[in-house]
């Protein structure tokens, strides 16, 4: 499997993860925290195998700002959290930024 797919399923894996710590609790509920235990550990381990061709600097930028973005609009449509215009030009700035750092990081 390509690096690139390990690095979506990572952060697919972390926001899972993510999520499933606010369904938690406080870590009070049996599954969600169970599942917060698999996203995080699963998220690891698939960055750490998509390091084996992507670049650290590369793959953690994609990996923190899509999964940062993710949660963002997972917190809004989900658990409906708060949403504002500077919130959404900051997700836009992060895309922005982890576009710019892959760019960069290929050579482009």
């Amino acid at each position: 499997m390509s690096g690139w797919w390990l690095l979506m399923l990572a952060i697919a894996s972390e926001v899972m993860g993510s999520s499933a710590l606010k369904a938690s609790q406080g870590f009070s509920k049996l599954l969600p925290s169970l599942l917060v235990v698999l996203g995080y550990g699963s998220a690891f381990y698939l960055l750490s195998q998509s390091l084996k061709t992507i670049p650290l600097s590369v793959a953690y930028a994609v990996w923190s700002g899509l999964g940062t973005a993710l949660i963002a609009l997972l917190g809004w449509l989900v658990f409906k959290e708060p949403m504002n215009g500077p919130m959404v030009l900051g997700i836009a700035l992060i895309i922005a930024g982890v576009v710019l750092l892959n760019l960069v990081g290929r050579g482009g």
